[in-house]
């Protein structure tokens, strides 16, 4: 076996995780689910059907992901995170085939105790706050906070709150990138 779990774990037949991977205690992965190389699924983690993960995916303890929604690499699921994929769910309506996707992009930060309402996308290296409640799509970089969730700013791909000069270019302080901002859109213009 080129991935590790822990016994508790169940992993029904079918499911493909890459190699390297670590599913944890007390964990539920289904059989349509693919999980890619590097990935940490931590203790309590519930994956649905039809659910794909990317390589080096940290999913931190007591996140449920349900189908339609996709990561891609490098996404960390902060602990009890929470991801909806019916806008209306009622008890006694059945609304399955009517989940609404979604995605969350390369390298994207999703907090502790936020609550993504699906059909959505969480664009490549945002930062979502803890108990942020997202609503909307959010852009490349942003940083989103509160209820329901606001941008307040932009992050580096390192995780850092990244200050504009006039001139529209912020520099990361901790990998030397240089970033632009220009008509709301942040791009890496330098990579380090």
């Amino acid at each position: 076996m080129e991935y590790y779990h822990h016994p508790s774990a169940v992993i029904d037949p079918g499911a493909q995780i890459g190699k390297d991977s670590k599913v944890w205690h007390f964990c539920h992965i289904m059989s349509a689910v693919e999980i890619g190389t590097g990935c940490n699924i931590g203790q309590n983690v519930f994956i649905a059907n039809g659910v794909t993960l990317g390589n080096n995916v940290k999913v931190q303890n007591n996140v449920s992901i349900y189908t339609g929604v996709t990561c891609e690499d490098d996404v960390f699921l902060g602990p009890s995170m929470v991801f909806t994929n019916v806008l209306n769910p009622r008890s006694a309506v059945n609304r399955r085939g009517q989940y609404l996707e979604t995605i969350v992009r390369k390298g994207a930060t999703i907090g502790a105790n936020a609550t993504i309402v699906c059909g959505h996308a969480i664009g490549k290296y945002a930062f979502i706050g803890a108990g942020a409640v997202i609503t909307k799509d959010v852009p490349d970089y942003a940083l989103f906070v509160g209820n329901p969730g606001l941008q307040i700013g932009w992050m580096s791909r390192y995780g850092h709150r990244l200050q504009f000069d006039a001139s529209g270019q912020a520099v990361c302080p901790e990998s030397g990138e240089v970033f632009m901002l220009r008509d709301e859109v942040v791009t890496l213009i330098h990579e380090t």
